[in-house]
């Protein structure tokens, strides 16, 4: 091999200024003089060609304009791990004090001797490794794991690391660095792209205190996670985001310690992928961002019962993917422990133009939905919501068979299917009755908007407040923009109103159903909000 070159220099890890790519060739080119490099760029533009070079192939790349050649004096092939600590915290040679001849140290223009000053300084650096426990050596080149048992010499206490964009090509020399670390719980070693083993191997002890594992932009793919996860086995957290992973396997022995699993920007190939993780028991939290799923499906459970899958799924994204039916939403609620839900950018979001609308039927739609989007939900906010919903497809049940009368109730299995939490609504609150069904509002606001002063006259400090409202707006959709718009705590409101035309008198607005037209109020007068 030439110099410079190490012998294993195939597949590894370089980088070149600031761009990243793989060793695929080491050798010569016709008509050229020495030793080449062949490189496969992470980024395709720092590329020229294909691996091929005047009519002689070679290398392979998997984009045609891929790869180039470059010479190995400008090939980084990367650093051991302490050395890449020791530069990223001033604790080489080179830094803290500057050495002179022999046993003296330089302060400014003064030598002063000292007697094995050598071997204090290093003891003081050691000393000084010993007590990092959070280390980042994150873009510092690192490649190998350096002189065996060095580092847990070294640094005994690390307990969290952050390996990511460094020059790692193999899972092994993470598993290298990682048995010299006797307590090891974070360990970030994203965006290497790496090699994973393909089969089973023996089951390193290295990661038997780990907890948070970060793979993303590794290339792993889902076989190989659970290949490497029998040394993983108190492991809560995996994150695999940009992976290219597209199908799952049942993790039957493995990950059953999992409590997060973020497998967000990878294209899986559907919903029904998800049925394959859906028995890891301590799952608390999936995120599923940008995955491409386009519906989502328990069959195991009716309307209205609970699935068996995912028992203990709390907080799930599926934001930015291609859910267009309700339906996927309706199925959300058959989870029994689903408490928080992210579902923003998906196209079934776009049959409502208005967005709060588009909130209440979400809400209304998850019994035990908390947290929407990032938004805690009220209990005045989901009454409301509950409320509505049971007004606005009233009449759909109607038609569809539904009846006040308990005896001569049989709404279709068609509406049920549609709306599968309406009867325990009406169950909740009671059949709506017959005034209430005016079936749903214009995405337009075509009736007449009132301009009403807003006061809270127990709380001077709130400024009095104008707003425009539709007349035909429930008291309890009020009560909810006052929430939001006084940023109350979850409390009752009690809200009145006071008209010029009443001299003095106020007026309670005590039913929650009603609209504000069906209380008189007209544009001018003030409503009062107390809690």
């Amino acid at each position: 091999m030439a110099a410079g070159v190490p012998p294993d220099a195939l597949g590894r890890r370089v980088s070149c200024g600031t761009d990243y790519g793989t060793v695929r060739y080491v050798g010569s080119v016709s008509r050229t003089a020495g030793i080449w490099l062949g490189v496969e760029w992470d980024d395709p533009q720092r590329g020229k060609h294909d691996g091929s070079y005047e009519g002689t192939q070679y290398f392979k790349c998997r984009n045609p304009k891929g790869g180039s050649f470059i010479r190995p004096n400008k090939a980084n092939f990367g650093v051991d791990f302490l050395t890449a600590v020791k530069d990223r915290y001033g604790l080489n040679d080179k830094q803290d004090v500057q050495y002179g001849t022999g046993n003296t140290v330089v302060f400014g223009t003064k030598t002063v001797e000292f007697v094995g000053m050598d071997s204090v300084a290093e003891q003081q650096r050691q000393v000084q490794l010993n007590k990092l426990v959070d280390i980042s050596v994150r873009e510092c080149a690192v490649s190998h794991a350096g002189q065996e048992e060095e580092i847990s010499r070294t640094c005994a206490n690390m307990r969290h690391i952050n390996l990511s964009k460094n020059l790692i090509s193999s899972w092994e020399t993470v598993i290298a660095i990682a048995s010299q670390v006797q307590n090891l719980e974070t360990l970030n070693v994203s965006e290497n792209k790496m090699r994973f083993p393909s089969t089973s191997t023996f089951i390193s002890s290295a990661f038997s205190n780990l907890k948070i594992l970060a793979l993303n932009q590794t290339e792993i793919t889902w076989t190989e996670v659970l290949l490497c996860a029998q040394g993983w086995p108190v492991l809560e957290e995996l994150y695999l985001s940009s992976n290219n992973i597209t199908v799952l396997e049942r993790p039957d022995t493995v990950l059953q310690t999992l409590k997060l699993l973020d497998l967000s920007d990878n294209q899986l190939l559907d919903g029904n992928q998800l049925h394959l993780i859906a028995q890891l028991p301590r799952l608390e939290q999936l995120i599923l961002r940008n995955t491409g799923i386009s519906s989502i499906h328990f069959p195991d459970a009716e309307f209205g019962c609970k699935t068996k899958m995912f028992p203990s799924l709390k907080r799930l994204a599926i934001n930015d993917n291609k859910i267009s039916q309700w339906s996927s939403i309706n199925e959300l609620d058959k989870l029994p422990s689903l408490r928080a839900l992210q579902c923003n950018n998906n196209p079934f979001t776009d049959t409502e133009k208005n967005p709060e609308t588009l909130i209440q039927l979400i809400i209304a739609k998850i019994s035990q939905l908390e947290v929407l989007n990032n938004c805690e939900i009220l209990p005045a906010e989901r009454r409301g919501a509950e409320l509505d919903y049971r007004k606005i497809f009233g009449k759909d049940w109607l038609e569809a068979g539904g009846h006040w009368n308990p005896e001569k109730n049989k709404p279709s299995e068609e509406f049920l299917a549609a709306h599968p939490r309406y009867p325990a609504l009406c169950l909740k609150y009671g059949a709506p009755e017959e005034g209430e069904l005016k079936g749903r509002q214009p995405l337009t606001l075509k009736n007449q908007l009132l301009t009403l002063t807003i006061k809270c006259p127990e709380k001077p400090e709130q400024k009095p407040v104008e707003k425009k409202l539709p007349e035909s707006m429930t008291i309890q959709k009020v009560k909810g923009l006052l929430y939001r718009l006084l940023k109350i705590p979850g409390s009752e409101l009690k809200l009145s109103y006071e008209s010029s035309k009443l001299e003095g008198k106020e007026v309670e607005l005590d039913n929650d159903l009603k609209p504000l037209q069906f209380y008189s109020i007209e544009s001018g007068d003030c409503v009062l909000v107390r809690w």
